[in-house]
């Protein structure tokens, strides 16, 4: 197309999101398709009145319409500086996750050069990465997360990458969670090789079974960006997030950003530091609250899998986060053939070749993702009855 720039014309039409949102399906399809927070626990009504609060008092109002520090507000930086137990300078307010990925990519992977990411990978993070480069090099996602030491044999053998991307916990699609022992690895080969570590952590905060692997070794790390964000517990439409950056790339950030946004809206802002910092603990209660749902709606979907279509999947508990992996375990069935079958049944989920990094080594495509946390107990035991009837239908 003429009078597009090199960029524009180059970036691909997303898959697997806007697909599935989109596939042919029944009216009352239940769409088990999207990580978002379940309405239950959206604080609407403490946002109302952290929103009154500040249009009624003036001066924090007037503030607020006005333009904003880059880095963005001091105090919703100290506060995410405490829970991350870094120096407030290390801490930049961004648009959401998406943002922070993206800020990451255009710092520290120059045009062209290569980009290790876990295979299966969230789509969203390709996206981000098409502004710099198509090049990756997929590193297999095992029980524990990133296959440190593949990434390692490749090194060794001469391969060289200019970032590696993980989700650390609850990953996106594959719900495992990188290993105390592998970020500790992770963080030593990139100062060995010389790469920077982006850590999408979006999903940090919901952990309901297991244990806490800990971040404290990539805060300790020069090597390392870690992006986090509000959507997954305020809720998306906030498009606030934030990212701990080593000290040495705040200033290029914020140099970077002053040609693109130049800062976070600061009303937004406003609402957000004074909803988190309203005392008591109420975040944490929150992060609580939707944790214990979570928990329960992942268990009644694992347990209606197993219950109605038993042997058919393996499945593996989730310890936290907003999504069930699952894989075929006959290897006779299409995978696309179910998808559309189960869609003209009236329940809708992620096909895994949609995550899949590298489509020549069909890492995910026997894997569903099914996105269980904005759905009910009673539509997730109905999702299941629907995708039982999908598998008699063919």
């Amino acid at each position: 197309m003429s009078g597009l720039s090199e960029l524009a014309r180059g970036l691909s039409a997303p898959r697997g999101f806007v697909v599935a949102s989109q596939a042919v399906s029944a009216p009352d399809a239940i769409r088990l398709v999207g990580g978002i927070p379940a309405p239950e626990v959206l604080p609407v009504e403490a946002i109302a009145r952290a929103s009154a609060a500040l249009w009624q008092d003036p001066a924090a109002a007037v503030a607020s319409l006005q333009y904003s520090a880059p880095h963005g507000s001091p105090g919703l930086r100290n506060w995410i500086a405490e829970r991350e137990d870094v120096h407030p300078d290390r801490i930049v307010i961004t648009n959401g996750g998406m943002h922070g990925l993206t800020l990451a990519v255009l710092t520290v992977v120059e045009r062209g050069a290569t980009v290790a990411v876990d295979d299966p990978v969230f789509p969203g993070f390709l996206w981000a990465l098409e502004v710099a480069t198509d090049r990756i090099l997929p590193v297999p996602l095992e029980s524990d997360g990133f296959d440190v030491e593949h990434l390692a044999r490749r090194l060794a053998a001469g391969e060289r990458i200019a970032a590696a991307y993980t989700v650390p916990d609850f990953h996106n699609p594959g719900q495992v969670c990188l290993s105390a022992a592998k970020r500790q690895a992770l963080v030593e080969l990139a100062d060995r090789y010389g790469f920077h570590v982006i850590a999408d952590d979006p999903y940090r905060e919901l952990r309901f079974a297991g244990k806490d692997q800990g971040v404290g070794v990539f805060h300790d790390s020069d090597r390392v960006i870690h992006v986090n964000t509000f959507t997954k517990t305020l809720g998306p439409g906030w498009r606030v997030g934030w990212m701990v950056l080593p000290e040495r790339l705040v200033e290029p950030v914020i140099r970077l950003r002053n040609r693109l946004d130049v800062h976070t809206g600061a009303v937004t802002q406003a609402i957000v530091e004074r909803l988190v910092t309203a005392g008591d603990h109420w975040f944490d209660q929150l992060v609580a609250a939707a944790a214990a749902l979570y928990r329960e709606r992942a268990g009644v979907l694992a347990g209606a899998l197993h219950e109605r279509l038993p042997g058919v999947f393996d499945i593996r508990a989730p310890e936290g986060g907003l999504f069930l992996w699952v894989r075929l375990t006959d290897a006779r069935l299409d995978p696309a053939d179910l998808f559309r079958r189960a869609a003209a049944s009236g329940v809708l989920y992620q096909p895994g070749e949609f995550f899949a990094a590298d489509p020549r080594r069909r890492s995910s495509d026997r894997h569903l993702r099914f996105a269980y946390s904005d759905r009910t107990p009673g539509e997730l035991r109905e999702a299941v009855r629907r995708l039982a009837v999908a598998f008699t239908s063919g």
